[in-house]
């Protein structure tokens, strides 16, 4: 038995990364290596999110949030490009997601 926490960390967290890293890049012209610092990462992660061979694997029982954690992610990004938060917050607003999904019991 996982808490659902645990299971938000293994199968969420990547994608909410993922999602994060894709739009520092792409929209906001961050390079690799600046999006992985704001995510306290590595660059070959960031590589990884963007061309999706990582963040994915697990989450085909989780589609149904998959809209909010691109939501969130989206927000954060906007955020992270404007500097008006740091890589401690990132995670800040990750834990928001987490309990927001699991108050709204999305969660198995």
């Amino acid at each position: 038995m996982h808490l659902p926490c645990e299971t938000v960390a293994r199968y969420v967290l990547p994608v909410f990364r993922s999602y994060i890293a894709k739009e520092l890049v792409e929209k906001y012209d961050f390079t690799q290596v600046e999006a992985a610092r704001k995510l306290g990462t590595t660059q070959a992660a960031i590589s990884q999110y963007i061309h999706s061979k990582r963040g994915y694997k697990g989450m085909e029982e989780f589609d149904i949030i998959l809209p909010r954690v691109q939501s969130v992610a989206c927000e954060t990004a906007e955020l992270i490009a404007a500097e008006r938060i740091g890589s401690d917050e990132v995670m800040l607003s990750f834990c928001k997601l987490c309990t927001a999904l699991r108050e709204g019991k999305q969660l198995k």
